[in-house]
């Protein structure tokens, strides 16, 4: 952290999230930091908000892999990408002043749709129908056609992002120490004509996973990128794998991914 003195702080525009970044900046300038106003000259991004803003800081500055995220929270409690609250300033001081932090590496999605440039996505990637049917996807591991799905849609998350979207579909929770992705389904019909695993699985990030529309008028889909839509009309298919740049991010010491865990769901 010594050697990185540049923050750039990333914020929603009401009037009260500014008066606490102005708070912010004030304070990480009187302990020898410089505040930027564009995330290309910061080697530090803040983000001031909850674990969606820190998922759209990450996304609006490129997912930088030359700086060092780190996430303040402003509500009443911490969150899973949040380490820092905002009305305990002398704890990220005296973590700082102390060496009491630790670089966490998150991994990410890497998603290409049709001949896109590729997307990337550190919770998940989602498609569903955008419409009042169903829709079928061929699933290929590798190549291998692994399954011919019939549902609403598919989630593929990181292990970071194994406890939101992909949780609240009784997807796994998964170590974030582990590279891999996961792949969740939503509402899958199982037949004598179609039938899936009828449960997430896991691949490692030497695995290859791609998804392949069938064109029955619902080319179309609904794609999330964490907590961003994307648009793309007429849809053949969907390749993801886990991506060879990651997220780098301040942690405390004492507050590591399982308490996190244990303090938001149990």
């Amino acid at each position: 952290m010594s050697e990185r003195t540049h923050i750039f702080f990333y914020s929603k525009h009401d009037e009260d999230t500014l008066k606490k970044k102005s708070f912010l900046s004030e304070l990480v300038t009187h302990y020898g930091f410089t505040t930027v106003e564009e995330p290309k000259d910061a080697n530090i991004i803040i983000s001031l908000g909850g674990d969606g803003t820190f998922l759209q800081a990450v996304r609006k500055t490129g997912f930088r892999q030359d700086c060092l995220y780190a996430g303040i929270s402003t509500s009443g409690s911490l969150s899973m990408y949040c380490d820092f609250h905002f009305h305990d300033t002398e704890t990220m001081i005296k973590a700082v002043q102390q060496a009491e932090l630790e670089v966490r590496r998150y991994p990410i999605l890497q998603v290409i749709v049709d001949d896109n440039p590729p997307f990337y996505c550190l919770n998940e990637f989602s498609i569903r129908s955008n419409i009042i049917k169903t829709f079928v996807l061929d699933v290929l591991i590798d190549g291998f056609h692994f399954e011919t799905f019939r549902g609403d849609g598919m989630i593929i998350s990181t292990p970071t992002g194994s406890t939101a979207y992909n949780k609240s579909v009784n997807g796994a929770v998964v170590d974030p120490l582990l590279p891999c992705f996961q792949v969740s389904e939503l509402a899958s019909v199982n037949s004598n004509k179609y039938r899936t695993l009828g449960s997430s699985f896991i691949l490692s990030n030497q695995r290859h996973l791609t998804l392949r529309l069938q064109q029955d008028g619902n080319d179309f889909p609904t794609m999330g990128m964490d907590n961003e839509s994307l648009s793309i009309q007429h849809v053949d298919s969907v390749h993801i794998e886990l991506s060879d740049r990651i997220v780098k991010t301040v942690k405390l010491k004492n507050n590591s991914f399982w308490e996190k865990v244990k303090r938001t769901y149990l």
